[in-house]
């Protein structure tokens, strides 16, 4: 992945909490691994927490350089990656700050890169201030989620930004699509003859997708009030995930191809009639509990989160896909804050044999499954059944197992690594496109427009727990069970 290409990479939020633990530490590995980043390349962070550049260094070395020393620090290294800093103080609110901005980067080479670490509300003021000095030509722009509330919302951002910057100038970033397994689970499916004949109905009992969090809203309460898990989780990592699961193989791995198929999997998403979201959809809010030992409380008592609040901390789903390849397959979703363990996995279930010539041992045994492990490790795993040592044909699961950083000895790269470098060197595929969004939002709308004319509560679940029963009911009636494992 190395580069000659320059650039100029502008932080908008540079003293934000996404550029302290991501974005700036991402970009610092870029530069520690050499050859990644031109050496001409500049970082200029955007901010009105620090008077000048010393200060803002200051704030780096104090803020940042813990999460890049984790595993021991180059300091020569770091010193000259703080050398590729710059730093201009703007008001975002006042469009002629930015006239102070174009002076500060006239001068810097290559191309240049907007990267919105902000609210959503600020996305169109910036692209509209941008532009009105001239900045977005030639230029691309990195939007954060969540873009929007909803699918009228996120199409007024998208109409506003794109009044400004053609499509093939916006990376909307969906940081999941850029880990090490997801890229693998393509190379999975598409680069070897084993797996593809077995990606489809005939063998594919069910899938299921989690992304299970330990913590709670954290600092977030007044943010996540207004969110929930369905519109913070499952409308992007989660459908993009599902989308990757169960594309068709596209011509190439070109941006549009792949994302042609990505989109042909969203619209092909059977659409959810209202009379049967309780059947197909649960949703819960944290209680109190304890986590590791530690006792946590309950959403309805965090900081910023509303009195008798109805927002969900957890959604599970059940999804059907209407096509060809996957009709009749449940796709099993799963997002919840305060579970029981901190995880992000694919799980595969294959049918079981059409008939049993090895006894009822095979039968209890159970039957092929594909897992894999988007963190804490990323492994990929492939469970099947073989014969216990012994006497008689008893049969027990075992598993195929490739832990990536015991067999690839040479360092992973973070997924907001390799984003930052698809955008500075212009890829386009593991972003997502207008009406891959559009179609996420369209057939998530229904659900949350029943959950708010219902005004029923989310069901209740201890912290610490996977989840309200309902959950393990809606899987229990298609004889199958959440995978639920220990690290």
């Amino acid at each position: 992945m190395q580069t000659d290409s320059s650039f100029t990479f502008v932080l908008f939020g540079g003293t934000g909490d996404l550029s302290m633990r991501k974005i700036l530490p991402a970009l610092f590995e870029a530069h520690r691994a050499g050859g990644m980043l031109a050496d001409s390349g500049k970082i200029v962070a955007v901010a009105r927490h620090a008077a000048d550049r010393g200060e803002y260094l200051q704030w780096v070395n104090e803020h940042v350089k813990p999460y890049v020393s984790k595993n021991g620090l180059d300091e020569t290294a770091w010193a000259s990656f703080l050398e590729r800093i710059e730093f201009v103080k703007i008001d975002l609110g006042n469009p002629q700050d930015f006239v102070l901005l174009r002076d500060a980067i006239k001068e810097l080479p290559g191309i240049r890169v907007f990267y919105l670490a902000t609210g959503p509300s600020l996305f169109v003021p910036i692209c509209r201030a941008l532009a009105s000095v001239g900045l977005n030509e030639n230029a691309r722009i990195v939007l954060e989620k969540p873009l929007g509330y909803d699918l009228k919302s996120s199409n007024a951002i998208n109409d506003a930004v794109g009044e400004i910057f053609a499509e093939e100038q916006i990376y909307r970033i969906d940081h999941y699509l850029g880990k090490e397994p997801v890229q693998n689970l393509l190379a999975l499916r598409f680069g070897n003859a084993l797996f593809e004949p077995l990606w489809r109905r005939e063998w594919v009992e069910s899938i299921q997708i989690t992304i299970a969090e330990e913590l709670g809203v954290e600092a977030r309460g007044d943010f996540y009030d207004n969110t929930g898990a369905l519109r913070d989780m499952v409308q992007n990592h989660l459908l993009q995930l599902l989308s990757i699961v169960a594309m068709e193989p596209p011509h190439s791995m070109d941006s549009d191809s792949v994302r042609d198929e990505k989109l042909r999997v969203l619209r092909a998403l059977k659409p959810i009639n209202p009379l049967d979201i309780g059947k197909v959809a649960v949703r819960g809010q944290y209680h109190s509990g304890v986590i590791r030992g530690n006792a946590v409380p309950a959403y309805a008592t965090e900081h910023g989160v509303k009195q008798n609040s109805t927002t969900e901390t957890f959604v599970a789903l059940k999804v059907e896909i209407e096509n060809w390849r996957w009709a009749g397959v449940p796709f099993f979703l799963r997002t919840g804050k305060r579970l029981a363990d901190r995880v992000a996995e694919i799980v595969v279930n294959f049918r079981p044999v059409p008939h049993s010539a090895l006894g009822a041992s095979a039968l209890r045994a159970g039957a092929n499954r594909l897992v894999i492990r988007l963190q804490p490790n990323e492994t990929i795993r492939l469970y099947c059944l073989a014969k216990q040592p012994g006497e008689g044909m008893n049969l027990a699961s075992v598993h195929l197992d490739l832990a990536f950083d015991q067999f690839f000895r040479e360092g992973q790269m973070e997924a907001y690594q390799r984003l930052l470098l698809d955008v500075i060197n212009g890829r386009l595929a593991l972003f997502v496109r207008r009406d891959e969004q559009e179609a996420a939002w369209r057939w998530v709308e229904p659900i949350l427009n029943e959950w708010k004319a219902s005004n029923k509560p989310p069901k209740p679940y201890a912290s610490g727990t996977w989840g309200p029963a309902a959950a393990s009911a809606m899987l229990a009636q298609h004889d199958t069970c959440w995978l639920e494992e220990e690290n």
